[in-house]
């Protein structure tokens, strides 16, 4: 059976698909009893039904034959059928990415989903970890986008101590992250949990990143108007300018936080992936650390002789000044193509011109959507790279490429889906 149709792969990308393959090859039988109960039974029909919890994994499928599986391009199996049920299937699988699955039939392929999360343990919650807390929600109304309202939470972690001031790490898109659990199932439209409380609870308590703050601000809206593009895609400094001038001050009043940029990171993910690095560019005395997860590296706000898209960003992070940033990329093979430009070869492009300005980056290039599959499930090694090396005593870091990735090549595309 053939790999799943997809457009562009990096060389290191196609290494790390063998890795997943290798470890899809090596799925075991599981001795625990499958709850099929958690799946939905449009679902099971459909062939999209899959639980995850850690490394334990079931898949279910209704159908009069045997359905052969297959899990990141390699066959598993063999299913077995629950007396007047679907087939089923359990194993474990390599757990801090993401997965693909589908099933074939008489020779074709049907059902599957390309991204499917593999959570390992820092994404729940543990025995013994205390829990932060995530406030109630808290409105804003903007002076620069004059009208808007947005609505903010802040989460806590245990660890925080008024007496100490501590770092901060801004989320766009906030409401994604309020939940602190979420379904196992794997959901087949739509985005899977975040599970960043737990992450934050886990790293923090090990001391594997710094007590922070964590302001977690959704887009706003002026009236009915949606102004997720216009604060997010805009490639300028009037968001990084809400933000310092607007939003944060709100948050210095009610808790003790460090000023030094050195303390300061910030993330997203698509639209608001591209805005973390913009604020980042444009101020980078506010915001050093850079989590950009499916960034928007494309054209949706360019307007042709007025304004700059970021589609020109690879080009400014070649040409321009180098900013003291320290940024971790990621994207996915299959992520969009469409009339604003193509996602996965401007995030290549955008790791190429980091590499070659020698800025401290990290690329983390899979084969999924434009999901949150992979960057959910790598959460928490993405975090412990941002945050490495945090030295309290310090307000201030000179960030210079990691020796290893000096030796390495830049990033090649191989196109593989035609002759």
């Amino acid at each position: 059976m053939a790999l799943p149709d997809m457009r562009y792969r990096t060389a290191p990308a196609i290494f790390a698909c063998g890795c997943l393959i290798a470890a899809a090859s090596a799925v075991v039988a599981s001795a625990a009893a499958p709850d099929l109960s958690q799946l939905r039974a449009e679902d099971i029909k459909k062939g999209v039904a899959v639980l995850g919890n850690g490394p334990d994994f079931l898949w279910a499928f209704e159908a009069e034959k045997r359905p052969e599986l297959f899990v990141d391009g390699e066959r598993v199996g063999p299913m077995r059928r629950i007396s007047g049920g679907p087939w089923i299937y359990q194993g474990k699988l390599k757990t801090g990415t993401s997965h693909s699955f589908f099933y074939a039939l008489d020779g074709k392929r049907v059902g599957g989903l390309t991204d499917v999360p593999a959570f390992g343990p820092d994404s729940y919650s543990q025995p013994g970890v205390p829990q932060g807390k995530l406030s109630e929600k808290i409105v804003n109304v903007s002076r620069y986008y004059p009208g808007m309202k947005s609505e903010y939470w802040v989460y806590v972690p245990a660890q925080y101590n008024a007496a100490t001031p501590a770092a901060l790490m801004v989320w766009q898109d906030g409401h994604y992250h309020i939940e602190r659990d979420g379904p196992l199932q794997v959901p087949p439209t739509g985005q899977p949990p975040s599970r960043l409380q737990n992450v934050i609870d886990n790293l923090t308590n090990r001391r594997e990143i710094p007590v922070a703050i964590y302001l977690l601000i959704d887009p706003g809206t002026i009236g009915t108007q949606a102004m997720r593009s216009i604060e997010y895609d805009t490639v300028s400094d009037l968001y990084p300018k809400f933000l310092r001038d607007e939003v944060l001050p709100e948050i210095y009043s009610k808790y003790n936080i460090r000023r030094d940029s050195y303390s300061h990171a910030i993330a997203g993910n698509s639209s608001g992936g591209i805005c973390a690095f913009n604020a980042a560019w444009y101020m980078p005395e506010l915001f050093s650390r850079v989590l950009a997860r499916i960034p928007s590296f494309t054209s949706i706000q360019w307007k042709p002789g007025e304004q700059d898209g970021g589609n020109i960003y690879p080009f400014r992070v070649r040409k321009e000044p180098k900013r003291n940033i320290r940024v971790w990329i990621q994207d996915g093979s299959e992520d969009m193509e469409q009339a604003n430009g193509s996602w996965p070869l401007q995030n290549i492009q955008m790791a190429n011109s980091l590499k070659i300005r020698d800025y401290d980056f990290h690329f983390s290039f899979g084969t999924g959507t434009h999901n949150h599959a992979q960057n959910n499930a790598e959460m928490p090694e993405a975090l412990k790279w941002l945050w490495r090396d945090y030295d309290l005593a310090k307000t201030e870091e000179t960030y210079t490429v990691d020796p290893v990735e000096k030796t390495k090549p830049v990033f090649r595309v191989r196109i593989y889906n035609r002759d």
